[in-house]
């Protein structure tokens, strides 16, 4: 090997050494700072799905006491539950019972404390509940539940409903009308809608039939 070819081996040692001395505790605290961030998000992860897993676990142990009449008891945990879809569906489930036990104004207290966190779960809650004020003679606190842009026939008939108990006829026959618009024709709530806009002193457009 020649000389020149050693001092350049040499040469090229010392710089690394010199750029280690200057970088290698940057590079060993970049290492050391990726591994924490792995181990950490590792243990997010991990602490999420126990989470996840108690509270399916919170939610199964309601839905028994709800199955078991148990229902003050029901209540009190789903207000320890987590704001999330097994909260809302067993607020729904709780509301369901208390109802068919007679307690109409708990069902009602029940759902007014739902916290549902998807749009569709929302509105599922603002019609069953806008039925039970409805029901409980206050149809212009269920009116303030339900948008007056929905095109959900869901909605609709329940804002029609409102309007017919406030005999606003009108108003009445515009939402059925409208909850006829987006309901199939085979639909099985259809002719029951049909029936609430006849009440209402409208008559429904016969869907032209098919050739």
């Amino acid at each position: 090997m020649a000389i020149d070819d050693l001092l350049d081996e040499h040469e090229q040692s010392e710089k690394v050494r010199n750029w280690l001395q200057a970088n290698g505790a940057g590079m060993i605290g970049g290492v050391v700072l990726g591994l924490a961030l792995i181990g950490g998000w590792q243990w997010w992860q991990r602490q999420q799905q126990q989470a996840q897993v108690q509270t399916a676990e919170r939610y199964k142990a309601t839905v028994d006491m709800i199955q078991a009449k148990q229902l003050a008891p029901a209540k009190a945990r789903i207000m320890s539950l987590p704001n999330s879809t097994y909260e809302t569906v067993a607020a729904l489930a709780l509301a369901k019972a208390q109802l068919e036990a007679g307690q109409r104004d708990a069902a009602i207290a029940t759902l007014q404390l739902a916290r549902p966190p998807e749009p569709a779960l929302a509105a599922i809650v603002s019609q069953r509940l806008g039925r039970l004020l409805i029901d409980a003679g206050k149809p212009a606190e269920a009116l303030k539940l339900l948008p007056a842009a929905s095109t959900d026939p869901e909605t609709l008939q329940v804002r029609g409903d409102a309007q017919l108990a406030l005999g606003h006829l009108e108003e009445a026959r515009a939402a059925y009308a409208g909850a006829l618009t987006h309901l199939d024709v085979a639909a099985p709530q259809r002719r029951l809608v049909e029936l609430k806009l006849s009440e209402a002193g409208g008559t429904s457009a016969q869907p032209e039939a098919q050739t």
